[in-house]
């Protein structure tokens, strides 16, 4: 997933902003009806909130509030049914799920099977035009609604999807998928009511910007995009499971993370996931047991346009820049120690990393300016980033790392928003090198090369070079269609080494994550998917 919060495609880590508004000031109405509330700092969600169609942190921690998941992970990264009763397969081909008794949705309507095939064909569809869409990809009859640019869909839904009973529905995939059922925990999997489809049968713009969902919360409000409006929630007492032991829940959107950490500092807020970089040397002595520093599974990088421009086609030029930088220096100097130098595209967390794997991330500015002379490197460089969320000071480092290493011009161009830059490279209309990041969906090797590096998803990903090789689309599929999990890593470490060796984005540092919380609530828990666990919190009277 990519990121926009504190410094993560992810869009990351907060830092400050250059006289950027602090942060949106909510109204009295919000106040009002948020008396009492636990309050959370986040960036502006990029869309509305079509769950198909938010691929970026700040839009997903609102949806996981409002939406509860078919699968959950543990602490050691192992699927745990949630909404699903059971997730089945003999063959990792056709898998059946069945769904709990006792979930409904927030406007009292019973959960069913259908809403999960209705929502999957929509999003799966290529008339509506979905960020999500490439999940589907692997499902039987997708195809038929991907034609093509200028083509029509030939099927009104994937013939892969097939509801069994009101609770339970089948899915057959073109071919093995063992990592299947562990996906089923990302935004893209959450369902859609009947309610949220019009008459064309397009999910409207009314319900995206008021989701009725099936979790934890209901949304009080319509959100309006652009307004940096609080986003309230109350609880939903007819929730199934486990509930949240507090009444409300309000988003507060910032574009500083200084000033978020400000006003958690005064207790104007509850709850920042990811401190500026500025505060982490000292939030420890501050704040003692509500300051959480805790390893992630996300990864920043540094991209390049390969789809959008030719100044960066020669992998030697790709290779130099990535050895220009100091990665330990950055980890250390801006993150006081609380990132580590990237030697992967894997995160460490997860199996099939290995230490040392990128010999193009060890840093070496002498070979760097050698090699980039020989390939006839661009004589300027240019990298765009938002500059919130405390991505201000280590796109400067980079940028003077390569100014001093490569002998170049580099132009910083900034972005106040995330989602802006998110756009131009949407369009591929951005053709300069770009702050990027990533966190995962679900805990598997896999979705740290598909998502972002496959060909499919160019279109319909987070592909934003614009990366393109089939030997690397091979070894994918490969590893999709092992019958073991060993198998599966050894062919996604394969996958791996040509993304070292091509190097279409280059790996900077592994996030961690460093959050805080106020004096009013207790039991904060992050997750793997670096999402607020609202069970475990509780309000301190």
């Amino acid at each position: 997933m990519r990121v926009t919060k504190g410094a993560k495609i992810i869009a990351s880590t907060a830092l400050l902003a250059l006289g950027l508004a602090a942060c949106g000031s909510a109204t009295s109405t919000d106040e009002a009806s948020a008396a009492g509330a636990v309050r959370m700092r986040i960036g502006e969600p990029q869309k509305l909130f079509y769950p198909g169609d938010t691929v970026e942190s700040e839009g997903a921690e609102v949806l996981a509030a409002i939406f509860a998941p078919l699968v959950k992970y543990d602490e050691n990264k192992e699927l745990v049914e949630h909404v699903a009763d059971s997730v089945k397969t003999s063959d990792n081909r056709v898998w059946t799920i069945k769904l709990k008794s006792g979930f409904t949705w927030h406007n009292g309507d019973p959960l069913t099977a259908q809403n999960y095939v209705d929502a999957w064909n929509y999003t799966a569809n290529q008339e509506n035009a979905q960020s999500a869409n490439y999940f589907f990809a692997r499902v039987q009859g997708y195809d038929a609604l991907n034609p093509g640019e200028g083509k029509t869909p030939s099927a009104e839904g994937m013939s892969g999807l097939k509801v069994v009973d009101d609770t339970t529905f089948q899915v057959t995939l073109t071919r093995p998928f063992s990592q299947f059922g562990t996906m089923l925990g990302y935004t893209a999997f959450y369902p859609l009511p009947e309610v949220a489809f019009g008459d064309d049968g397009k999910v409207t713009e009314e319900y995206a910007k008021k989701p009725i969902g099936q979790g934890l919360f209901k949304i009080d409000n319509p959100y309006n995009k652009g307004s940096d409006q609080a986003i309230t929630l109350t609880r939903y007492d007819a929730f199934p499971g486990d509930k949240p032991k507090f009444d409300k829940l309000q988003f507060k959107i910032y574009n500083s993370a200084e000033t978020a950490w400000n006003d958690l500092q005064a207790g104007e807020i509850d709850v920042q996931e990811q401190l500026p970089p500025s505060a982490i040397s000292t939030a420890k002595a501050e704040l003692g047991d509500r300051y959480i520093d805790q390893e992630d599974a996300g990864i920043g990088y540094i991209g390049f346009p390969l789809v959008a421009g030719d100044q960066y086609d020669d992998v030697q030029v790709r290779r130099a820049v990535s050895m220009a930088i100091d990665r330990k220096t950055i980890s250390e100097a801006v993150f006081s120690g609380t990132r580590a130098p990237a030697d992967d595209f894997i995160n460490p967390l997860l199996d099939g990393y290995r230490a040392g794997a990128c010999t193009a991330c060890v840093y070496d500015p002498a070979a760097a300016r050698k090699l980039y002379t020989e390939a006839n490197g661009p004589k300027q460089l240019e990298i765009g980033s938002n500059m919130d969320n405390g991505h201000k000071e280590w796109i400067e480092a980079v940028a003077n790392n390569l100014r001093s290493n490569l002998g170049v011009e580099v132009k910083v161009s900034p972005y106040e928003k995330f989602g802006q830059l998110l756009d131009e490279l949407d369009a591929k209309k951005y053709t300069g090198m770009f702050r990027s990041g990533w966190i995962i969906d679900y805990p598997s090797p896999e979705n740290y090369l598909t998502p972002i590096f496959s060909t499919g998803a160019i279109k319909n990903g987070s592909n934003y070079a614009g990366y393109s090789n089939p030997e690397f689309d091979e070894l994918v599929t490969k590893g999709d269609s092992a019958t073991t999990p060993e198998q599966s890593l050894k062919f996604y470490q394969k996958a791996d080494d040509i993304l070292l060796r091509d190097l279409p984005m280059i790996p900077i540092f592994y996030y961690r994550m460093n959050a805080a919380f106020s004096e009013h609530v207790k039991g904060v828990k992050i997750n793997l998917l670096n999402q607020v666990e609202w069970v475990s919190v509780e309000k301190v009277v």
